[in-house]
């Protein structure tokens, strides 16, 4: 694509490097980058868009490995225009750009006495915890949200019910090459000092057992157990992820400037220097390792996208 019809408010450019916006810091560049000003002009340059060129909508990159070649499409982050938090304390609503970090959101919440205390240690956006139906600590987004608002490939906006999003552990579905602008939760009241103290307790414990000051984009692999359609883990099978790297003899294993963390061995750092190629060829050893010592496939929870 070398150009297209519309002239978007926002900013548009072409081979933008993508590492220094990804929390494990690696990554090619994409062909083009768009930060959209609002929402319709995001309505507006996907409707101008030719069809044939594919869309990559990226949050804030705390779930994501972007390869080494980079990725052959125009690559969408929504920036302050969709970062706004709006908390309704008498509903018992909270609606929330797809930007807004979760631990705003929560924090938002806790202050009004509304609880999404469970978004407090979840790294990254709004839009990748519907997307990914984000949880902690028992909750998950299916469990507080209403619906979304997205922009259609087509340059169309709607609203989608949550229902329709199908959300299921880790996972949902969305329409082709649609936006998410925006999402309204339901929340349980509480008392504000409680709920921030919860929030508190919530991130000493996440910081004794992770390595949160590490290069890393959260948990490498989902837990290999059964799961209901509502994202919540079965009790017939909990496995871990962590205990069957560490069971296959992987935790700090090394390839390149990439390992699997020795505090968690679930977690895959850059402890610098690493490539793209680094990060996922070793969570591939890791993989393999796993499946040849105790015949279970671990299934990545971090998104990998773009060329080799």
């Amino acid at each position: 694509m070398d150009s297209i019809a519309y002239t978007p408010r926002g900013t548009l450019s072409r081979n933008r490097p993508l590492a220094d916006l990804t929390w494990l810091r690696v990554g090619g560049p994409a062909d083009w980058f768009f930060q959209p000003a609002d929402a319709e002009d995001l309505a507006a340059f996907l409707a101008a868009l030719p069809a044939e060129v594919a869309v990559f909508p990226m949050g804030v990159g705390s779930n994501l490995i972007v390869r080494d070649g980079g990725i052959r499409a125009v690559v969408i982050r929504l920036g302050r225009g969709f970062n706004a938090i709006e908390v309704q304390a008498d509903a018992g609503r909270v609606r929330a750009g797809t930007a807004a970090l979760d631990a705003h959101v929560a924090r938002r919440a806790a202050e009004a006495g509304l609880d999404l205390t469970f978004l407090r240690t979840i790294p990254g956006s709004i839009g990748g915890a519907v997307r990914m139906n984000a949880g902690c600590y028992g909750s998950y987004t299916a469990d507080h949200l209403i619906e979304v608002e997205a922009v259609l490939r087509s340059g169309e906006r709607v609203v989608i019910p949550a229902a329709d999003l199908h959300l299921a552990y880790r996972s949902s579905t969305l329409p082709e090459g649609a936006v998410l602008v925006g999402a309204t939760f339901r929340a349980e009241r509480g008392e504000p000092a409680a709920l921030e103290a919860r929030m508190a307790d919530q991130i000493a414990k996440r910081d004794a057992c992770q390595p949160t000051k590490e290069r890393s984009a959260g948990s490498t692999f989902r837990n290999p157990a059964g799961f209901s359609s509502t994202g919540r883990a079965d009790d017939v099978h909990d496995l871990k992820a962590w205990k069957v790297i560490d069971e296959a003899g992987m935790r700090g294993a090394r390839r390149g400037g990439a390992q699997m963390s020795e505090m968690h061995s679930n977690f895959l750092i850059n402890t610098g220097g690493a490539t793209a190629q680094d990060l996922e060829g070793l969570g591939e050893d890791v993989r393999k390792k796993v499946l040849q010592t105790q015949g279970i496939s671990l299934e990545w929870e971090i998104m990998r996208v773009g060329e080799y």
